[in-house]
């Protein structure tokens, strides 16, 4: 079903860079889908960002990068008119189109004509997690449920980013710590030369989020970058932290 349309506010990201129309209430953009786009390579000409929501993962590439072009796919058709909003209140209509679709159809006979099969040559995408499954009644059965549900959907998404790219083409992803190896089951089939950079919050603390890249086609072993840590123990954001999530630098 649709998402209930809320009060909506304004919020300026990015230092500035990005303006984004997003519900007051439910979720709302923050650092993931930024940290997302500074990850992506900035050689990238035509992106697609799945399960866009109100847009800010792609937007924030195209901010980043002025010469590169997105294809926006939301299934929700309330937030899929949020992005629509968001493209054209940051000048972005020559730049970027909204799809409203299900990943699972992209790239197949059946699904919309854009993104076209094999077309991009870069995939964004933060898959939904169930983290509300672990927390229910019986926790040892409802996380058994909640794990394959996860990993099902993480490796559904992952084959839609495959149709969606040309060769040697990158797919970066963020998602949790513990879904690592769900990560690199579904990366292992289509992909390889994976990047993992772990994000902590803290420096004494374990990371919250894994950003993950890849590039179609190549079979060379995974390896582990250097972490970022968003704040420093008294609280404080890193230089390291600001100049992407503030001043639209790259994270590399």
């Amino acid at each position: 079903m649709p998402t209930e349309v809320t009060a909506l506010s304004t919020d300026s990201v990015l230092g500035g860079k990005l303006t984004l129309r997003q519900m007051m209430s439910g979720h709302r953009v923050g650092h993931d889908a930024l940290l997302l786009a500074a990850f992506a390579p900035a050689d990238r000409r035509m992106a697609v960002d799945l399960g866009t929501g109100v847009g800010s993962a792609g937007l924030a590439f195209l901010a980043r990068v002025p010469d590169a072009r997105a294809t926006l796919v939301e299934i929700d058709p309330t937030l899929a008119a949020l992005a629509a909003g968001n493209v054209a209140l940051n000048g972005f209509e020559t730049r970027a189109q909204v799809v409203t679709a299900d990943v699972a159809t992209l790239g197949r006979p059946a699904g919309p004509d854009m993104p076209g099969k094999g077309a991009a040559d870069l995939v964004l995408t933060n898959p939904p997690f169930n983290a509300d499954a672990r927390h229910r009644t019986s926790p040892d059965e409802a996380r058994a449920r909640a794990h394959m549900a996860d990993a099902d959907l993480l490796a559904q998404w992952v084959r839609a980013a495959d149709r969606c790219l040309g060769a040697k083409g990158v797919l970066c992803l963020i998602h949790r710590p513990d879904a690592l190896a769900d990560i690199l089951a579904a990366l292992a089939k289509g992909f390889g030369a994976v990047e993992i950079l772990p994000v902590h919050p803290r420096p004494d603390r374990p990371a919250v989020r894994l950003l993950v890249r890849a590039v179609k086609g190549r079979r060379t072993p995974p390896v582990l970058l250097p972490g970022l840590v968003l704040a420093s123990a008294d609280g404080a954001p890193t230089p390291e932290a600001e100049a992407v999530l503030r001043h639209a630098g790259a994270l590399r």
